[in-house]
Formats: structure tokens, C-alpha cells, sequence
């Protein structure tokens, strides 16, 4: 990596939606393509850091296959992108052919020094109906947490206000609190390994880990809408937090 410059690739927060209205007798579709980490990359960018995104529909074949490829980031994020988008790449879905384990590829990319953030949502973790998948996979072993093996969502309309656990550590160090509220959740278990440093109720919200000569982290609710509420992205604290988990993620905060 080039240490003049700072750079994260991102997977996911991307996703097409296609409807159909009903009129009487007569019927016609419609069909969207929404990102819904623009904010999120603004104020990444804002503090210097240089964002490559994915899209889902183009993870399956765009997300790096090697090592070597991942050495051009600091930083891997994967937000709201299920396991099979990775998994899966047509070489081996539809032409029945042998390719990386994209997954593992992580893993191995992390434990050489690598940094890796997983970020909360429907297809995260175990996600909507465990469709996420991440339970009992490399990425599992390299995150500081254990994720369920089915529906780990908690939902929480009424809003919860994450609680500070370990206010000395460098990530939140000097921002303000309260912090703001979140309409929902994965529900995860740290490892022992890992440091809790945000939790709501019971519930680890953010934690973090080393992974052989990397390091890790989960941020078990969303970076955008719908759980990540207005409040969050309005905060003031929104662009220094996510600043300061990255340089923390990529060794740069020593």
C-alpha cells in the first residue's frame, strides 16, 4: 500500500427494487436502482479518505479474488452484502468451474495485516431470514464476534441509544455523547477476544479485535437508512467516528 495515501474499498449498500401497480383491470412495473451509502462515502471523503464502492449486482465478479488485490486498501467493508454475492461468482455458479473462496481470501488478507470492518444490516451477519450467511464461514472467524445461524435482527422502532463501554479507546475518543438513537440491529456475541466499546441493552453494538497482524470490527447497525436514523447521519460525530474506527481498523491510529 501506498502509506501517502489512505483507501477503503467498499461492498455493497447498493440494491434494485422492481414494482408492480395494480390499477383496476390493468397492471404495469416499475424498477429502481437506489445506493444508499452516499452520505457515508461523503464523509469518509471528507476526511481524506479515498473510497472505491462496489455495487452489489457487480460484487459477484468486481470483488478482489486475491490477496494481492486487497493490498491495495487499508480498509475492507462489507455493508449490507450478503455471503453468496461473494461466494458465488458465475465462473462457479453457471459454468460449474473451480474459483477463490473470496471469502477466505479475507480472512487471509486480514491476518497479514490487513484491516476489516463488517457494518450492520439485512444482508449482514446472519441478516433478514439468515439470508446474510456469514455464520460458520472465514469471515465469521475473522470478525471479533459470533453471528447466529438464522434471523439475527432486532428491531427496535421505538429507538435505542448505543452506551459507551470502553471510553478510553482511540475510535471514540473526543466524540460527542449522548449517541444518537438506532432503529435496529444485528444481534451478535463477542468474542473473548474482542473489546466492546459501544452496547445496547445487553447487546454488543460495536467490537472490535486483532486478527493475527490485522485487525477487525463489527458495527452491528446500519451506516444509512432505515436503522441508521436521521439523528446518525446528522450527528456531529458521524464523520469522526467512522474516521477514527478506519484508522483504527488500518494501524494508522498508532
Amino acid at each position: 500500500m501506498n502509506d501517502s495515501r489512505r483507501r477503503v474499498l467498499l461492498a455493497g449498500e447498493t440494491w434494485l427494487t422492481y414494482g408492480i401497480h395494480q390499477k383496476g383491470f390493468s397492471a404495469y412495473t416499475t424498477g429502481e436502482y437506489a445506493v444508499g451509502s452516499a452520505e457515508f462515502v461523503a464523509a469518509l471523503s471528507a476526511h481524506d479518505w479515498d473510497v472505491d464502492h462496489i455495487a452489489n449486482h457487480a460484487a459477484t465478479e468486481a470483488f478482489p479474488a486475491s490477496v494481492e488485490a486487497l493490498n491495495d486498501y487499508d480498509v475492507v467493508i462489507l455493508s449490507d452484502i450478503g455471503a453468496d454475492t461473494l461466494l458465488l461468482h458465475p465462473d462457479t455458479f453457471v459454468r460449474g468451474e473451480r474459483t477463490p473462496n473470496r471469502l477466505s481470501v479475507i480472512d487471509e488478507w486480514v491476518n497479514s495485516g490487513g484491516g476489516f470492518l463488517m457494518v450492520g444490516g439485512y444482508m449482514s451477519f446472519a441478516g433478514f431470514e439468515g439470508k446474510g450467511r456469514y455464520h460458520a464461514t472465514p469471515v465469521e472467524e475473522c470478525l471479533p464476534v459470533g453471528i447466529k445461524g438464522y434471523d439475527d435482527r432486532a428491531e427496535r422502532p421505538e429507538g435505542v441509544h448505543p452506551e459507551v463501554q470502553l471510553s478510553g479507546h482511540p475510535i471514540l475518543r473526543g466524540l460527542p455523547r449522548p449517541w444518537p438513537y438506532f432503529l435496529g440491529y444485528n444481534r451478535l456475541t463477542a468474542k473473548p477476544t474482542g473489546d466492546v466499546l459501544l452496547a445496547v441493552e445487553q447487546d454488543p453494538f460495536l467490537i472490535v479485535g486483532e486478527r493475527g497482524q490485522g485487525r477487525s470490527a463489527a458495527f452491528a447497525s446500519d451506516c444509512s437508512p432505515h436503522w441508521g436514523s436521521p439523528e446518525f447521519m446528522a450527528w456531529e460525530g458521524y464523520g469522526s467516528f467512522w474516521s477514527q474506527l478506519l484508522e483504527w481498523l488500518s494501524g494508522r491510529d498508532s
